[in-house]
């Protein structure tokens, strides 16, 4: 070992380059993880008592001629880096242009922040579920034709499990593991077997509404959706229920908001009545909260939801759903400043 030893002494005394490649491999080959100075070293526990004295004192004079030579060649290469005087480093850097958000993320947001301000929190769920949550929770029984009223993607495997065509689905699961008072926002994508158009896709999002507890009365149903449009669209937003039906809300309601393209004068988008479908509701049908587990004749509550694409394009005046999906930055430009 003690030859080895004065072979890299010399060695190492000897070393001199131009290349920084060139003293870098030498870096390693000596002193990297496996190096060979590290590999004597870890050989020196094998050496004899008597040894060891004169031994580590060669090891310690080659690892530190090693490391000092190394660094006083690294040095070298330091102070030949020509510095181009030219280049004010001091001047500001090019702007960086500034992104704005999707104007659905910007309808959602606000959505948000309003029912926020009521006492909403926001749940989430799995966009793949299973048919109790989508449909049979919700008061659809097995082959009712209610199911027709949503085209939707099955797994062809497994029949069970499917696409969720609304956020109900979330609303189930909140009341599966919470005790009223519930009141709560279900957002998120969902999905339908649908025609593209100006006016509708198969992929969308959508936020639900929930709020159970005792003495909820379709008054408080009604003024909640008339704060919402209100905040939303404008204090001069007017709202109109109509009768419908939906398995899972009795009664159930479809509402309208005036068109704020054509300030209620009539156009394209509401096909030229004035009104604009943007959700619908109803109070919570009794079986519902029945399958939950929840008491129907201690408690009552009422639903809602509505699409999120429906809403950005009343509010930001958008004529064609389908500007939503093409990332067109062209077209999100415009909504750096929107909000």
């Amino acid at each position: 070992m003690i030859e080895k030893i004065r072979q890299l002494i010399a060695e190492v005394e000897a070393f001199n380059t131009d290349s920084p490649e060139v003293a870098e491999e030498m870096r390693v080959r000596l002193l990297g993880k496996k190096g060979e100075i590290t590999l004597l070293f870890g050989q020196f526990k094998e050496v004899a008592p008597q040894d060891k004295k004169a031994i580590g004192q060669e090891l310690n004079v080659l690892r530190d001629l090693a490391f000092n030579k190394l660094k006083e060649i690294q040095e070298k290469f330091k102070k030949t880096i020509k510095v181009d005087t030219s280049l004010d480093l001091t001047l500001p850097g090019d702007p960086m242009p500034i992104g704005s958000r999707h104007p659905v993320s910007l309808a959602r947001n606000q959505i948000f922040d309003i029912f926020g301000r009521l006492g909403f929190t926001v749940s989430t769920g799995p966009e793949i579920e299973d048919d109790w949550h989508v449909f049979s929770a919700l008061n659809f029984p097995p082959e009712h034709p209610a199911r027709d009223m949503q085209d939707t993607f099955f797994i062809e495997r497994n029949p069970d499990i499917l696409l969720r065509t609304h956020t109900s689905s979330v609303q189930v699961r909140v009341m599966e593991k919470q005790k009223p008072p519930i009141r709560t926002i279900c957002p998120g994508r969902v999905f339908r077997n649908e025609a593209i158009s100006a006016r509708s896709h198969c992929i969308f999002h959508q936020v639900e509404g929930l709020y159970i507890d005792k003495n909820v009365s379709f008054a408080d149903l009604k003024q909640t959706l008339l704060f919402f449009s209100k905040e939303m669209f404008g204090k001069d937003t007017q709202i109109r229920l109509r009768p419908s039906f939906f398995p899972f809300t009795e009664p159930s309601a479809e509402m309208d908001v005036s068109c704020t393209l054509c300030g209620g004068k009539g156009c394209n988008m509401c096909k030229h009545t004035g009104w604009l479908e943007i959700l619908g509701c109803g109070m919570v049908d009794p079986n519902v909260l029945e399958s939950v587990g929840i008491d129907s004749q201690e408690y009552t509550g009422f639903a809602f939801g509505m699409g999120i694409e429906r809403i950005a394009l009343l509010k930001f005046g958008i004529k064609d759903i389908r500007l939503l999906f093409e990332n067109d930055v062209r077209f999100l430009r415009q909504f750096t400043n929107a909000l």
